[in-house]
This record gives structure tokens, sequence and C-alpha cells, in this order.
């Protein structure tokens, strides 16, 4: 149930959606892989539509090149851990939700464990090989996997609903080459409010969500188009004979390192 100060604080969406959509926001459980571009907007915005509990996963420490588009943290949290500068403004926020930090890298000995049974994972990451970890997860446990990339004024999101949809390796079978890449911070802006809106419209159960279809932004020319891309049979996470048994699980992150050599 919403206390009095829930309904206060959220009363203008309870007009879009009702006490029963605010409490199922409540009742709700996200994993945000990544503190950094993507997550902060990603992580802020879920915090203040109520989301009830917040899983934040990420290794880094603050860094001053990382201020320029990284608005959980702020000049004074250089040298600190992401996770805790991140928990700390995230309850100012939003004091009524459940934060949960961890200061961990993701990888095969994990990520299941880390995820646990939440409704819905965010990949707020910045390189491929764990975001095909974060779609083998969201294959065998059926959670919604949003997807968001940047690079400069681009961006793109997906969002991925296992069994019913095209994954991300579907629609990237093979890893771009890793690189640091040049983004302004506008960019994850624009796609971290994009895969917001896209976890609340899944929670709710409302609207028509991004699946099949890559949403790409182009900032230079203020420009936003899609792309629609459909189901691979032969795919390694979700064609025939997935099941995410551990074998495949390997069988994938050998085949991404392969790519990285």
């Amino acid at each position: 149930m919403l206390s009095e100060r829930e309904r206060e604080r959220y009363k203008r969406q309870i007009m879009l959606f009702g006490e029963a959509g605010q409490e199922n926001l409540k009742k709700a459980h996200i994993f945000i892989a990544g503190a950094g571009g993507l997550g902060s907007p990603v992580s802020i915005y879920l915090a203040v539509a109520g989301v009830g509990n917040l899983t934040v996963v990420d290794k880094d420490i603050v860094d001053q090149s990382n201020l320029n588009r990284q608005i959980l943290h702020y000049d004074r949290d250089i040298g600190r851990k992401k996770v805790v500068s991140a928990e700390e403004k995230l309850q100012a926020y939003n004091p009524d939700i459940n934060i949960r930090i961890i200061d961990a890298t993701l990888d095969e000995s994990n990520a299941d464990r880390l995820i646990g049974n939440a409704d819905g994972i965010v990949d707020a990451m910045d390189n491929y090989p764990t975001r095909y970890l974060l779609n083998i997860i969201a294959q065998k446990k059926k959670i919604p996997l949003f997807h968001g990339a940047i690079r400069g004024f681009y961006g793109q999101a997906t969002t991925i609903i296992p069994g019913k949809t095209a994954c991300l390796q579907c629609l990237f079978p093979s890893a771009p080459p890793q690189e640091v890449f040049p983004v302004v911070g506008a960019t994850p802006g624009v796609i971290g409010t994009i895969q917001t809106t896209e976890v609340l419209k899944y929670l709710l159960g409302t609207g028509d969500l991004l699946t099949n279809r890559l949403l790409i932004w182009d900032g230079m020319a203020m420009h936003m188009d899609e792309i629609s891309f459909e189901r691979n049979p032969a795919c390694l996470s979700c064609g025939t004979g997935c099941g995410a048994s551990t074998s495949l699980m390997e069988a994938s992150e050998k085949k991404i390192r392969r790519k990285k050599k």
C-alpha cells in the first residue's frame, strides 16, 4: 500500500496509471548494470518514479573524466566507488525506495546470482562481452533486457522480451571492436531516459514496447529513426536448443573471447 507521503509524491503519475500502477512500481525490482553515463539517468528516473527496489552494479571508481556525462557523481566524488556515490544520490532523490549496491565486475561466475529474481535488467554497460552475458542471463531467467548504447552524438536502444522477441545477439551477432569512444553528456541522457520509459511501460503493462525494433538517435541531425529486426533461429543465445544451459553460456563467452583476440 502507498503511504500518504507517497501519494503526494507521485500524484502527478497516479493521474496517469492510478494507485494500483504506482503500487506495481513500488513492488518492482530492477537490476541496473552500470552506474556511469547510461546508468545515471536510468537509476535517477527510476528512483524518482518510485520503482521500489533498485540494484546497481559497478566496479569502477569515479574519475574526473566521467563528470561530463555521469550525472550521479559530483566533483567531490572523485576517487570514491561509483556504487557508493550512486547509493548516496539515489537515496537523497527518494528515501522511500530500497537501493542495493554491488561493488563487483559482472562475469560468468556471478551474474546469474547477482541478478537473482529481478523483474528487469537494464544494460547500461559500455562493452559488448558483458552485454552478451546479460542477454544470456535474461534468456535463461525469462527477464526483459533493456538495451542502450551511445557514442558521440549517437545512441541506440531496444527492448528484449525473452521467448517473444529477437534477442541482442540476433541483432548483433558479433561484438564491435573495443574502443575508448567519445561522448557528449546529453546523449546518454536521451538514451537513458528512453530505457527508463521502456522499463516503466513494461512494469505498468501499458504502451507499445520497443521490441524487435532498434531505435537510433542522431543528435547531430536531431533525428530519430528505427530499424526492424527479427529473431535468428540459429542464434547462439535464443535459437533452437537454447535452454540457457551452463554449456551454452560457456560456448557464448568463448566465442566472444575469441573475437576479442
